[in-house]
């Protein structure tokens, strides 16, 4: 099943190639280097082992409104009436006003954090960026990193952010937290995608395609694991429930980029 899952990723993403025009943009503009290192994972208690990441790039923050207005611009086939509904559904994009415009409250969020972005959509404009989204071990790790000026444990941070609901404006990238990385808001202003954003925890069932409702249950989690596994289980569970083209409006991403030995 999981291989059938790969290769249904890999030829969606040869779409989204062809579909997006390269930019010659170094990897480390705007981004900082994140070193190698490991992390104990959300499957830990299971698998009783760390994950190992190698040093990779990493955008300092999320990608902005104003950001990707400027990629729909040069790449008009992500315009909101232009995009197919095979790579985003209705709520793509459904914040700003038209295809080329965000409106009348552009200077509010031209900061903030683009949201209402399907996977394709996140995966185009790393592409046009000469970049790509993280892996899954890649965020988790970097968004493992201690907070900086902050009394507030990353758990904590996390707990505390579940607990709001979603403001209808988001504030500007950078306003939330900052962690030994130097990398801003990696919990407290959005969820992100990352590359391999389906590769939870599936059924036992090999001839099923669902997630383990079981292992996500919030109750059963609290119940029977810490407060910092709780934090991961909603995180790994909102993962679980979508789907490449699924738009929602607390859903960005940031890029990242190899690092050339």
């Amino acid at each position: 099943m999981m291989m059938r899952l790969s290769v249904v990723c890999s030829v969606l993403l040869s779409f989204v190639i062809l579909n997006a025009k390269a930019n010659s943009n170094p990897p480390a503009n705007g981004m900082v280097k994140i070193p190698a290192g490991k992390y104990t994972s959300f499957l830990a208690d299971k698998t009783a082992k760390q994950v190992a990441v190698k040093s990779f790039y990493l955008d300092v923050k999320a990608v902005t409104n104003a950001e990707f207005l400027e990629f729909v611009k040069s790449n008009p086939r992500w315009a909101r009436s232009k995009v197919t509904a095979l790579y985003a559904e209705s709520g793509y994009l459904k914040h700003w006003a038209s295809d080329f415009s965000i409106g009348s409250n552009y200077e509010k969020v031209k900061n903030s954090p683009v949201t209402n972005i399907s996977w394709y959509a996140a995966t185009a404009y790393a592409k046009w960026k000469g970049k790509r989204l993280p892996s899954l071990n890649e965020w988790e790790y970097a968004a493992n990193a201690p907070l900086v000026n902050s009394q507030r444990t990353v758990e904590q941070t996390i707990l505390k952010w579940y607990s709001k609901p979603t403001p209808i404006i988001l504030p500007p990238t950078g306003s939330a937290s900052k962690n030994k990385f130097s990398v801003f808001d990696m919990h407290g202003l959005i969820w992100e995608w990352v590359y391999d954003f389906n590769s939870v925890i599936m059924n036992d069932d090999s001839r099923s395609n669902s997630v383990n409702q079981s292992l996500f249950c919030a109750t059963g989690a609290a119940s029977t694991i810490d407060k910092e596994n709780y934090a991961a289980f909603m995180r790994f569970a909102f993962r679980g429930s979508l789907k490449a083209k699924y738009t929602t409006s607390n859903l960005g991403f940031r890029c990242a980029a190899d690092v050339k030995n």
